[in-house]
């Protein structure tokens, strides 16, 4: 299996605050996917996602307050639909506790989540509309 973070993803207090500072501040261009929900951004061989926090919270079946959640969820990005069960099921085997079982997205995808033993939230995904390379880089739309 291929070692490889696909997409990083900010759970942000106030996603236009955000987007701005780093558009603004950091200079960087946000992806022409980006919408008013989510903001993504090429980072070399990865993604920056911004998101609402509470709504990545929700989204990994997680409490947006307190302890439970701590605003970020990794991502591992496969290359075939049927990967992403057998991803999550591997990760269990391994000890980390199964979040959100994968599931067909409102974005077009299929996605879980899982916990990894420290708790780190990772979602597991197959994205049809993103390019994913050979070295297992992403590559999100122009």
């Amino acid at each position: 299996m291929e070692q490889r973070i696909s997409l990083i993803t900010l759970g942000v207090a106030d996603l236009a605050r955000s987007r701005h500072f780093y558009e603004q501040g950091l200079s960087w261009r946000p992806s022409s996917a980006s919408n008013e929900e989510v903001t993504f951004f090429q980072t070399g061989g990865m993604v920056l996602a911004l998101y609402g926090k509470a709504a990545l919270a929700q989204d990994a079946h997680l409490s947006h307050e307190g302890t439970g959640f701590g605003g970020i969820a990794l991502a591992y990005n496969v290359r075939q639909r049927e990967e992403v069960d057998s991803v999550l099921a591997k990760a269990q085997a391994a000890g980390a506790t199964l979040l959100k079982p994968a599931e067909d997205t409102d974005w077009g995808g299929y996605a879980g989540y899982c916990a990894d033993l420290d708790g780190y939230p990772w979602e597991v995904a197959w994205n049809p509309y993103w390019e994913l390379r050979a070295d297992g880089s992403v590559q999100r739309p122009q």
